[in-house]
């Protein structure tokens, strides 16, 4: 049985996961293998991406989503999660969840005598690095290059760390001193990267990191759980917005990327967003591809 809580779970399986969001996408794989599959999309947190991509991806796949909100779960009620873990494993064949903790999605699958995808924690979100990956490989072709990630080092930001570490695609972390990426992860990536021959930094000046920059990737400052830091993030993060001059000093032909939703103008500007070198969109659609990948490897074989 196979998780995905974080990337270092598939850090094995990257390059054949993208493969089949590939094939996927193409259409050279067009059966439906997932029939009489159920999956559970608990929900904690609000959702745009991570819940249309699943439960589209899965019908799409031949099997069932079922979307569970977390107020309407009796985890609301103060059920243990071990408990919740138990039941829906007779129930589902697979539980994708998108949480405010990353240690209650551990715990989850813990108990858990089925697959668990995290959809989202504060710690980490694998699922939006698979798009990722595929919107660099299909603007780029390949993952000899530098991306820089310029803002908050959140989890968006982890994953990419130890992605970027996986396929040898050197990642610069552009942010202020105190908003570095998790420590933990951040020394993983490294140790990764040592293998891959990437190179994983975390650098405070703006300029100097987006030097030699063939993506550009930024997120929102305030992310879902930091609402009462907002008036200080703005303030601090006002250096770190994507504009045109910034995308300038980057290589010829860099591409621009988010993860959405944005808040234009503030981390990004509307005219970056709407420009020529802008791969949002196409990396919004790659999650659905993304996550029909994740679902047909994790579930295919069970």
């Amino acid at each position: 049985m196979k998780h995905l809580l974080s990337m270092s779970d598939v850090k094995d399986d990257v390059e054949t996961i993208l493969s089949i969001a590939e094939d996927l996408k193409s259409g050279k794989i067009n059966e439906k293998p997932l029939e009489d599959k159920y999956l559970g999309m608990i929900f904690e947190k609000s959702s745009t991406r991570t819940r249309v991509s699943f439960e589209v991806g899965m019908h799409q796949l031949g099997g069932t989503p079922l979307y569970l909100s977390s107020k309407d779960l009796q985890l609301n009620r103060g059920e243990p999660i071990s408990d919740t873990a138990r039941v829906l494993s007779r129930f589902l064949d697979c539980i994708m969840i998108r949480a405010k903790s990353h240690a209650n999605v551990e715990e989850l699958a813990k108990y858990a005598t089925i697959p668990v995808i995290s959809g989202l924690t504060d710690k980490e979100h694998p699922c939006q690095a698979f798009a990722d990956l595929l919107t660099i490989k299909e603007y780029k072709g390949d993952f000899n290059r530098k991306l820089v990630f310029v803002g908050d080092g959140n989890n968006v930001c982890n994953s990419l760390l130890l992605a970027s570490a996986y396929v040898g695609m050197d990642m610069t972390v552009a942010c202020p001193e105190g908003y570095e990426p998790d420590e933990e992860i951040f020394n993983e990536a490294v140790s990764e990267a040592e293998k891959t021959g990437a190179k994983i930094e975390v650098e405070h000046d703006i300029n100097k990191a987006v030097e030699g920059a063939d993506i550009l990737y930024t997120d929102v400052w305030v992310s879902m759980g930091d609402e009462a830091e907002q008036q200080e993030r703005e303030e601090v993060f006002k250096p770190f917005q994507i504009n045109a001059q910034l995308l300038s000093q980057a290589n010829d032909g860099a591409i621009v990327m988010h993860c959405l939703p944005a808040i234009r103008d503030q981390e990004i500007t509307d005219e970056v967003m709407t420009s020529q070198q802008s791969a949002i969109w196409d990396q919004a659609e790659n999650r659905l591809h993304a996550q029909k990948a994740i679902l047909y490897h994790i579930l295919k074989e069970e």
